[in-house]
This record gives structure tokens, C-alpha cells and sequence, in this order.
């Protein structure tokens, strides 16, 4: 039980720190990227629903509702982002050592079977020439030869 509340504490830690890297990717790389084709912030990217959107200077809405399409868009790619690496550095290599540890232990159990019909063969054989021996001429036991 211990071992799996530590195991759990480090996840937790590392997922924060990977948190702060894939949100520093995000930024620092793909948002330059994005800037190419428009604003260089995908926070920027947004839609009026009502009307022109006005903004003060302390850019504060005054009028219209804005829709903040590009700080979903971000959210999003930030997510995809994130399950890709979970995925690829964590699960998947994990399944293949899984499966590759079950293979092992599934051919072990298999030599273990093996050596188990094995010596039984071999005590029906001691049994089957013992009973053998007795009905050919062999003294049983509680029995005298004349």
C-alpha cells in the first residue's frame, strides 16, 4: 500500500513539471508558428457574437460578446500535445515490456509443465516395471518359494 501512495506522490509531481514543459512548447513553439499565419498569441484569436466587439484600453469587453476561440484552440493543443508524449514515452512502452514479460512467463510455465508430465512418465515406468518384474517370477512379499 505504501509503495503505490509513492508511486502515485511522483506521478503527481512529475506530471506537474511535464505540465510546465508542454505548456512552454506550446508558447515558445508552436504559437510562433501559428504567428506565422496571423497573431502570434493564440489567446488573441477571437469572434464577435453580437455586433462589433468594443474594447477599452484596459481590454475590458464594453460591448459585444466575444467568443475566445483561440484560447480553446490552445487548451486543445496543449492536451494533444501532452496525451502524445503520455502515450508514446509512457504507455506504449510499458505495454510492449508487459507483453514481452507475459510471453516469458507464459514459456516458463510451459517448461515447468514439461518437467512435471516428465517425471510422472517417468514414475508410471517404475511402477509399470515393478509390476512387471513382480508378475514374472519375482517373490512377493508373504509368500514363500518351495
Amino acid at each position: 500500500m505504501r509503495g503505490n501512495v509513492i508511486d502515485l506522490a511522483v506521478a503527481v509531481v512529475i506530471g506537474a513539471a511535464f505540465t510546465n514543459v508542454v505548456t512552454s512548447v506550446v508558447k515558445g513553439v508552436i504559437n510562433p508558428v501559428v504567428g506565422a499565419f496571423g497573431t502570434q498569441d493564440l489567446n488573441k484569436y477571437s469572434s464577435c457574437l453580437k455586433a462589433p466587439c468594443k474594447v477599452n484600453d484596459a481590454g475590458e469587453v464594453v460591448r459585444g460578446i466575444p467568443i475566445m476561440w483561440g484560447t480553446v484552440l490552445s487548451a486543445v493543443l496543449t492536451f494533444l500535445i501532452t496525451a502524445a508524449v503520455v502515450y508514446f514515452l509512457m504507455v506504449l512502452p510499458m505495454a510492449k515490456y508487459l507483453a514481452r514479460r507475459a510471453r516469458q512467463q507464459a514459456a516458463k510455465e510451459e517448461v515447468q509443465e514439461v518437467i512435471e508430465v516428465s517425471e510422472l512418465e517417468v514414475l508410471k515406468e517404475i511402477r509399470d516395471a515393478l509390476v512387471a518384474q513382480r508378475g514374472t517370477g519375482g517373490n512377493s512379499p508373504g509368500r514363500s518359494t518351495p
